[in-house]
């Protein structure tokens, strides 16, 4: 495999980022579920990238990740942000969630001066296992967060300290 290329989103990863979140698979892990909540989602968090807020990743020319810092805009909350962090379904297992998040962790501290990320993820996501190697700490469980198809999900928060 050649090499991960990540560069700063741009508005027209929008059409990717769309395409992932509505892919089954990926949209259990997330809480929107209707064709306007995706869209309306996903515009939002490609929006992040008008601040250098975003990342992606492209492997042989074809954009395989994406990861968002979501800046807080209110002064007591400047500190601190919460991401997402998504990869093509037929690109993971290959380092490229490790990657992504690694360059996001540098973008939160060096660009943004942030003290501090966070995910929300549903219990049983593929993610938590790459959070729990990058030293992120679970902080927080929330049952039944979710109800979807009559059944109920857990949200766990993990978060990691810079400072």
């Amino acid at each position: 495999m050649e090499e991960l290329d990540i560069r700063y989103s741009q508005m027209s990863d929008y059409d990717h980022l769309f395409k992932w979140l509505n892919q089954k698979e990926n949209n259990e892990w997330f809480m929107f579920s209707t064709k306007k909540e995706v869209e309306e989602s996903s515009r939002n968090w490609i929006g992040f990238s008008k601040l250098k807020a975003s990342l992606t990743g492209v492997l042989n020319n074809q954009v395989v990740a994406i990861g968002t810092l979501f800046l807080m805009p209110y002064r007591k909350l400047i500190h601190e942000a919460m991401f997402y962090l998504i990869v093509d379904k037929d690109f993971r297992k290959k380092g490229i969630g490790s990657d992504m998040l690694k360059n996001l962790i540098h973008l939160a501290k060096n660009q943004f001066k942030l003290e501090t990320i966070f995910a929300e993820v549903i219990e049983g996501c593929e993610i938590i296992s790459l959070l729990e190697n990058f030293k992120f700490e679970k902080f927080a469980t929330q049952e039944k967060y979710i109800k979807d198809n009559n059944q109920y999900k857990t949200k766990v928060m993990f978060d990691l300290w810079f400072k």
